[in-house]
């Protein structure tokens, strides 16, 4: 659901206009900023021009000072208002909603982070858990694979859990994520020992396979 409220208007509708130099070098490096991480470019730069003017804007003065087409702004604010990175206003006499930024910087970035990052790892600990239920009902996974399989999936779970932590206290901890992966002697051992069993498994049934001794 969107919120909004009113506000006290106070200056006119502007045509288009030519951001300063100064404005444009914000706005662009957070764009690239934004880039960067995997969003769009453009998402950024309708933000950090909303931080800036510190005023509500509408979205034909988003769109002509930045050169954004109609259904691009209309695109980036609704999809920057589902992350509750801006939100919009009605000022008192306008019949136009209009939108500003949040300011609540580790606020905006946790609820990103939830949309985004902390779904995408809860869905590949659930393929990796999966994943690990059949390989170990299968006669064909060897443990080690198996072995390996589970320590993806703790990886997943162990990187969810920071995320999780981080969206609470704004740190972020992986303590005991950097080694998960690494086999131990034991696994090592009980690997080349699982390989050993089965070629002297397949030396004992060779003969009796073709017609040997039994």
């Amino acid at each position: 659901m969107l919120r909004g409220h009113l506000v006290s208007a106070d200056r006119d509708q502007e045509g288009p206009v030519r951001l300063p130099q100064w404005e444009a070098l914000v706005v662009d490096a957070v764009g690239n900023v934004i880039d960067f991480w995997g969003f769009k470019r453009n998402q950024g730069r309708v933000w950090a021009l909303l931080y800036l003017r510190a005023t509500p804007m509408s979205a034909q003065e988003i769109q002509d000072q930045l050169g954004l087409s109609k259904g691009a702004v209309s695109m980036i604010t609704r999809e920057l208002e589902q992350w509750g990175v801006i939100h919009r206003v009605r000022p008192v006499n306008n019949s136009s909603w209009m939108f500003v930024s949040e300011t609540d910087f580790m606020g905006m970035i946790g609820r990103v982070v939830q949309e985004r990052e902390a779904s995408f790892v809860a869905r590949v600990k659930a393929d990796l858990a999966e994943a690990e239920r059949l390989a170990r009902s299968s006669p064909d996974a060897p443990p080690e694979v198996v072995d390996r399989i589970a320590r993806m999936r703790r990886l997943a779970q162990l990187i969810e859990g920071a995320v999780g932590a981080f969206l609470k206290t704004s740190q972020l901890n992986l303590d005991g994520v950097s080694g998960i992966l690494k086999d131990s002697g034991e696994t090592l051992q009980r690997g080349a020992n699982e390989i050993r069993k089965r070629v002297r498994s397949r030396l004992l049934s060779g003969p009796r396979q073709n017609g040997g001794p039994s």
